[in-house]
């Protein structure tokens, strides 16, 4: 499913966020407070302290903030992907929307590498084209950007 929203993809994803022990309170602290430094417009400092309460347990504080951001819209669950990625990478390669994404060309991304690999059908391929190993999304200034590098496996002769 390609098609997927950020917000189907939250829904998705909170009860393997939510279980024991996946995320810390620090890793959920810096979520939160990225979303409230970097977009107080996702997280005013009201609703910051609100999820960031030591009285209430971690569970039920992000149960809250996954379930306000959900409401809040599609820009708001993306930016909590995007502090998600920064603040517990691994975690982030382990989500079961992320496997979801894969399409028939690509094998299921290894939680254990920050990389995913594409399998190769047709060791031939087609005539001037590559064959590509893998692939990693850059980040520039603490953002993930759009774009991919891509590492290929043929030799590239006089380059």
């Amino acid at each position: 499913m390609t098609d997927q929203t950020y917000c189907d993809r939250l829904v998705q994803d909170t009860p393997f966020l939510t279980g024991h022990g996946r995320l810390s309170e620090q890793q959920v602290d810096k979520i939160i407070l990225q979303l409230n430094r970097y977009y107080p417009q996702i997280l005013t400092n009201k609703e910051a302290e609100k999820f960031r309460n030591p009285k209430a347990s971690l569970r039920v504080r992000l149960c809250d903030l996954l379930s306000h951001l959900q409401r809040s819209g599609e820009r708001d669950c993306q930016e909590f992907y995007r502090a998600l990625y920064i603040h517990a990478q691994p975690l982030h390669s382990c989500l079961p929307s992320r496997h979801a994404l894969q399409n028939s060309d690509c094998t299921q991304l290894d939680s254990g590498s920050q990389s995913g690999e594409l399998s190769d059908r047709d060791p031939k391929g087609l005539p001037g084209t590559r064959r590509v190993l893998g692939f990693s999304p850059v980040i520039i200034d603490r953002h993930v950007s759009r774009y991919l590098l891509a590492f290929l496996a043929d030799d590239l002769g006089g380059l």
